[in-house]
């Protein structure tokens, strides 16, 4: 079966992904949001626009709600082995701990966190009644977490101060573990060229 038609395009998840990192709103996120995400409320600052900080942090909830989802999606599937779908849980739940991190910065922010949207939707959009087999969520997954993964990576550049610069590239450690994982689920091969992510 051809299950490139699955979902959208991968290069156009990275595009997505990547493209609200980069920008030109994005990279004027300030260290404050940043530092309040990272849980370092000594170092927030008052710079910035706190407004266009929390529209930012909100499209990254935003994917965080996409991915979530979609692990509901796959965990109800019936399609995963139980071993996968025990991984699929796991990773799930590292998405809900970076909803909850941003969540609470856009609150701290005074900002109003963008709903999650209901099932239906992710349903829609990620056309998952295209899902005939285990391999065919894990394609899912994998396309989301690279995409994430390069989100994340995307608005290292802009920082400044490298402990700043550290919570986005933890956020992108999780999504590029969740991705080598699934590759290798999915017998992918690894990248045959170094520095593959994030470009």
């Amino acid at each position: 079966m051809d299950t490139s038609t699955l979902l959208r395009p991968a290069s156009a998840i990275a595009v997505g992904r990547r493209g609200f990192l980069r920008t030109g709103a994005a990279t004027t996120l300030s260290a404050t949001a940043i530092a309040l995400l990272a849980g370092c409320e000594s170092v927030a600052g008052t710079g910035g626009d706190p407004g266009n900080d929390v529209a930012i942090l909100n499209v990254a909830l935003g994917l965080e709600h996409e991915a979530i989802n979609a692990y509901q999606i796959g965990a109800e599937s019936g399609l995963l082995q139980p071993a996968v779908l025990n991984v699929a849980v796991l990773f799930q739940s590292h998405h809900k701990e970076h909803r909850d991190a941003l969540t609470a910065t856009i609150r701290k922010m005074g900002g109003k966190p963008v709903a999650e949207k209901g099932k239906a939707d992710y349903v829609t959009a990620l056309n998952a009644s295209s899902l005939r087999g285990q391999g065919d969520v894990l394609k899912l997954a994998a396309r989301l977490e690279r995409g994430a993964a390069n989100a994340y990576l995307g608005v290292i550049p802009s920082f400044r101060d490298k402990a700043l610069a550290q919570v986005a590239a933890r956020l992108a450690a999780d999504e590029t573990m969740h991705w080598t994982a699934l590759a290798g689920a999915l017998s992918e091969p690894l990248p045959g060229k170094a520095l593959g992510f994030g470009a």
